[in-house]
Order: C-alpha cells, then sequence, then structure tokens
C-alpha cells in the first residue's frame, strides 16, 4: 500500500475495484465480494477503505455464559477494534462483524453508541452482515454497510475476536484490506497491491474510450461500432 494507492482506492466505487482486480490478475472470475443487496448509512459520502478487524456478534438470545466472561470478551473487543494498522502511513481499519443470527439478525449494533466509539478509535466506518439504527444520529464521516435496520439491540454479546467471518458470502480474514461503499465490500488480495493502482488507471482509461463519445450524446450503430472495436483492441 501507498499514498498513492490508497488515495485513489478512496476515490473509486467498488465496481471500479472488483474491475480492476480482474485487470491486475489478467483474467476473469475474481469472486471475494459480497453477494446481495446490502445498506449503507450513508449514499453520498463515498468509499471506506481500511485494513480488517473482525468480530462475531449474536443477539436473538441472551448469551448463556457468566456475566464476567462477556464483559472481558467485551473488553477484549473494544480493545482489539482499537488496534492501528500496520501500514507505514495512516490507513485506518474497518469493522467487520459478522451477526451469527443472520439471515434473522435482529441486534442493532450499530448505532450512535457503537458509531462514535468505533470512529473514536481511528476506524473508518463498519461492515456487517447485521443490522443497524440510530441512523440519523451516527457517527459523522463513519459509514455503516449493514445486511438491514431494525430498532433493537435484542440481546447482542460478541462471541469471538479477530477470527475469519463471512458477510454475505463473502470470506474476511483480520486484517485483510477492504474497500466497500453502497454496492457491497470486495476483499483486495495481496498479490494485486503492487499492480492495482496501474491496473484501477489502465481500467478507466480503457472505458473513457466507450465513455467519452457516447455519455450524453447521440451515436449511429455505425459510430459504435467503430467505438467498440477500439474498446476491444484497448483490453487485448
Amino acid at each position: 500500500m501507498t499514498p498513492e494507492l490508497f488515495k485513489l482506492l478512496k476515490s473509486v466505487d467498488t465496481p471500479t475495484v472488483c474491475n480492476a482486480i480482474e485487470v491486475a490478475q489478467g483474467k476473469r472470475g475474481f469472486s471475494d465480494f459480497t453477494r446481495g443487496t446490502m445498506l449503507s448509512s450513508n449514499v453520498t459520502a463515498g468509499a471506506i477503505v481500511g485494513y480488517a478487524r473482525t468480530a462475531q456478534i449474536a443477539a436473538l438470545a441472551p448469551p448463556e455464559e457468566p456475566k464476567d466472561v462477556i464483559r472481558a470478551r467485551r473488553m477484549a473487543y473494544y480493545k482489539h477494534m482499537s488496534t492501528p494498522s500496520e501500514a507505514e502511513f495512516d490507513v485506518p481499519t474497518i469493522a467487520v462483524v459478522e451477526d451469527l443470527d443472520y439471515p434473522n439478525a435482529i441486534g442493532a449494533y450499530w448505532g450512535e453508541v457503537n458509531t462514535n466509539i468505533h470512529k473514536a478509535f481511528g476506524m473508518t466506518g463498519a461492515l456487517t452482515n447485521g443490522v443497524m439504527r440510530d441512523l440519523d444520529d451516527l457517527a459523522n464521516d463513519f459509514t455503516v454497510i449493514a445486511g438491514s435496520i431494525g430498532p433493537s439491540h435484542g440481546f447482542v454479546h460478541v462471541k469471538t475476536i479477530a477470527e475469519p467471518v463471512e458477510i454475505f458470502s463473502m470470506k474476511v480474514h483480520d486484517n485483510d484490506l477492504i474497500h466497500a461503499d453502497r454496492h457491497g465490500a470486495v476483499v483486495i488480495p495481496n498479490e494485486v497491491i503492487d499492480t492495482l493502482e496501474a491496473a484501477i488507471n489502465k481500467l478507466l482509461e480503457t472505458e473513457n474510450i466507450v465513455l467519452e463519445p457516447t455519455r450524453g450524446k447521440r451515436i449511429t450503430y455505425q459510430e459504435f461500432e467503430d467505438i467498440w472495436q477500439k474498446f476491444e483492441a484497448s483490453r487485448t
């Protein structure tokens, strides 16, 4: 990761990153992204980019472990979430929290209190298959990408910390690099980091071959054939 790549990733949407990863890999078939429709707490905020801090929660039923065990795990969770990334410059972290009750999740873990706590830790947002609430009172500049919206926290409690999680069919390990926005999320493979900036720039350049002559304009099919031929040639 470089400051230039981080800035570029913040400026593009998640579909662009998915496509650029395939450019970097030189093939189609990349699949480390979420499936289905997710909800963003701020659709105009742009992408959140950072290293994952993973955990699992549940809320449908009260915890069966002793209260001191639950409290100790909760505090260990917050300690883990407060751990900054190991990047050489200030790359933030993202809370990636799997709700084990999904698809029947009812515990709104992400609300006014938790978003402010996690933002205070230096985190840039949260990704979850679970529930968010307090939509008008969430921390500023902290985007939650969630599976649903609901009013209650239920019996929410932390189950695991720093273990692999699954969010809408996307598997995430602690410290994975995440890119997420209102479209969903993607795990950026480590092996493409060195070439991803060039891949994004190439993707934007080749797409512009089609977009420049068509956006907001009327063209004939014959004109389109010529445009598409140039587009295909640029991708080979």
